[in-house]
């Protein structure tokens, strides 16, 4: 049988050289099973990736496979367009009830091409036809995809630095960041001071950015270093642009249903928000987005928006399941105790060892900042980032058994996301090997450093 050097020769000869995940993690995977990953070596892994958030049962759960199993045997077209089904009448309803009821009871619902970056293109259409404007506004550290609107609106200037022609007036907003706050305060006064940034800036006549069509956030940035938004941030961000009637938009593409906590992470602020994305784990594990949206927003012609893949079966029937499992056996709540549990040891970890700058997170979604302390703090004492060692803390996770995957600004933290399933042993064991690797890359790392030093 191939193994992975075979598989991997032949991705790296055949596919393009914009792939990224196996560059990091290079293995092929011959067979999953919750939170375990066995590759074509035979080797047995821990998945803490969990396909960037979208396996929330993990791989191959039995109540997903059953719904597609059943969904295959019924007859039931596959493919519909935005033609109804049944099936597609279950999974709206499932969704909604999980909605806070606020919003859920003027909600409406379209169902866009398969990823996250299409629900996001979309949302776009959306506050553009609704308001007549133009503009729009981001955040600093965003991620909402790699489509050109959708890049348009994140932050990472290597993902943009060479295409042309992204979607313009953008304006990118600080985004609350207290380990590296833009204003150099952190804190309770970092983000007090940008919510007052932010309601002059939209209050400004001579401010240079016109009235946004819509303001997109991470209520907990993913990409950008699992940076979660301080819940009275997200207030004020939430009374001002109410105020200036400008509608907020709440990517929840990798934060949602349950992963922090609560169903949708906003939900942590109290918030209501006028548009919600959402993909990744909503099709459970089958590509489906889709944009939910108040129907004061619906504005647009019968067929101003559109997509060939948006009435996949399969993936409403996989959606409908995790859902209902989700609430049925309360995992939201489970991932706030899990991640809890993760936390404290996370943050034991940080305590015995000298490159974590901090921990950081909501529930089931964590991050481990590395940073280098030979080098000088800030003006708020934090220390610079460390992608290296973080690089290597990566691979020696491989090594023992743990697929993690690192982001943030400087590709410096590590990120923390099993599937909602996970056990707390499974914890235990997560942050053992994490901490073995952790000394391992000081080792490796560092104290060649300072004995040349």
């Amino acid at each position: 049988m191939p193994d992975n050097a075979y598989y991997l020769g032949s991705q790296m000869r055949r596919e393009s050289n914009a792939r990224s995940y196996p560059r990091r993690i290079p293995i092929a995977i011959r067979e999953a099973r919750g939170i375990y990953v066995t590759d074509a070596d035979g080797r047995t892994y821990l998945d803490c990736l969990s396909g960037a958030g979208t396996l929330a049962l993990g791989h191959n759960h039995p109540v997903v496979v059953e719904a597609l199993r059943e969904t295959l045997d019924s007859s039931l077209p596959l493919h519909t367009l935005d033609l109804t089904t049944p099936v597609k009448e279950q999974f709206v309803d499932e969704l909604f009830s999980q909605l806070p009821a606020e919003f859920a009871k003027r909600a409406k619902i379209q169902f866009c091409g398969p990823a996250g970056a299409d629900a996001v293109e979309a949302a776009v259409k959306l506050v553009k036809t609704a308001t007549g404007r133009r503009t729009m506004a981001a955040f600093h550290g965003a991620y909402h995809g790699m489509t050109s609107g959708a890049l348009g609106l994140t932050g990472s200037l290597h993902a943009k630095q060479h295409v042309a022609g992204l979607m313009p007036d953008v304006h990118f907003l600080p985004y609350p960041y207290a380990y590296r706050c833009p204003f150099g305060l952190g804190g309770e006064q970092g983000h007090e001071v940008g919510s007052r940034y932010l309601e002059r800036v939209f209050a400004d006549p001579s401010s240079g950015i016109l009235p946004p069509a819509g303001i997109i956030v991470e209520a907990v940035q993913g990409e950008g270093g699992v940076i979660p938004a301080p819940e009275p941030w997200l207030r004020e961000l939430r009374r001002i642009t109410a105020k200036q009637q400008i509608p907020l938009i709440l990517d929840e593409i990798q934060s949602g249903i349950g992963r922090t906590g609560a169903f949708l992470a906003f939900e942590h602020a109290g918030i209501t928000p006028d548009v919600i994305v959402l993909s990744k784990a909503i099709g459970g594990s089958l590509p489906l987005a889709v944009v939910v949206y108040d129907e004061s927003l619906d504005k647009w012609e019968p067929g101003a928006h559109a997509g060939t893949f948006r009435g996949n079966q399969l993936a409403m029937a996989a959606g409908l399941a995790v859902i209902r499992y989700i609430r049925e056996n309360r995992l939201a709540a489970h991932a706030e105790q899990l991640g809890a549990r993760l936390r404290v040891q996370l943050e034991a970890i940080q305590s015995e060892t000298g490159c974590i700058g901090e921990v950081r997170g909501k529930g089931l979604m964590l991050g481990a900042e590395i940073v280098d302390r030979r080098l000088p703090q800030d003006c708020i004492g934090s220390y610079p980032q460390h992608p290296e060692l973080a690089r290597r803390v990566q691979r020696y996770c491989l090594e023992k058994g743990l697929i993690l995957e690192l982001g943030g600004r400087y590709d410096s933290v590590v990120r923390f996301l099993p599937p909602l399933t996970v056990t707390d042993e499974q914890v235990d064991e997560i942050a053992a090997i994490f901490h073995e690797a952790v000394l391992a890359a000081e080792r490796e790392v560092l104290e060649p450093a300072e004995a040349m030093g």
